[in-house]
């Protein structure tokens, strides 16, 4: 069994050391599983030393040039050669226990997937019933809400992908397609809770409050268009860091 890492990357030059250092430890402890892997980062048109700190590292570097986030994930599964695919987010912090949950969910040859819930640190107090909500539907609905998502290769290819015309929400999208085909040949999809991936809090610490809840108010006011729309997803897309 040999896994591939897909971590999309746009200017992560501040993190990319810490995500890498935390896949490799992860792997690591799970020696016991004799596990084959690939760890890839996808350069998504990056102006800082993301691709450098990332090949020092030694990850293999893919570069995707449009900036977007479906895009990354997919240059990274196209450049795979895993029959798993765990794609992780730069600003984020694989642990140990998560990956062997994830390896002994694979041992059960039952799923075709999972997803995992977050958690971050040091984060303001108005949010943190908006980030408990979202880990709550997350459950409840076995959707990929998150930084994290595993899928089996095949599945993956089969369906083709993240779509490449959201900017914003494309693993729950895919979580529930995925979802769907896994149901048709009797494989389950599942939201890991018991090691929560640790993600990166800067949302809450470079934007105001009033920046955050605009934000919210603009995609809540055109959902469809919003999610489709660079123009509408600064807080994703303006690169602060």
């Amino acid at each position: 069994m040999k896994l591939s890492f897909v971590v999309p990357a746009y200017n992560e030059e501040k993190l990319i050391d810490f995500c890498l250092a935390a896949i490799r430890e992860s792997i690591a402890a799970n020696r016991k599983f004799n596990l084959s892997k690939e760890i890839i980062v996808v350069d998504n048109n990056s102006t800082d030393r993301t691709a450098d700190i990332a090949r020092k590292a030694g990850a293999t570097v893919v570069f995707e040039p449009v900036n977007q986030i479906s895009r990354a994930r997919n240059a990274g599964a196209a450049a795979a050669t895993g029959d798993w695919l765990v794609f992780s987010d730069a600003d984020s912090e694989l642990n140990p226990g998560l990956l062997t949950d994830v390896l002994a969910l694979i041992g059960t040859k039952d799923h075709v997937g999972c997803g995992s819930v977050f958690t971050m640190s040091d984060v303001p107090k108005w949010s943190r019933p908006f980030l408990n909500i979202w880990a709550r539907i997350s459950v409840s609905f076995n959707l990929a809400a998150g930084s994290f998502l595993m899928c089996n290769a095949p599945a993956f290819r089969l369906l083709g992908g993240f779509s490449e015309e959201l900017y914003v929400a494309e693993e729950v999208e895919f979580s529930q397609r995925l979802k769907k085909l896994g149901s048709r040949n009797k494989l389950r999809f599942t939201v890991l809770k018991d090691h929560p991936l640790q993600t990166s809090n800067r949302k809450f610490v470079l934007y105001s409050r009033w920046e955050l809840l605009r934000h919210i108010v603009n995609l809540s006011l055109r959902p469809k268009k919003g999610i489709r729309d660079k123009k509408y997803l600064d807080v994703w897309y303006d690169g602060r860091r």
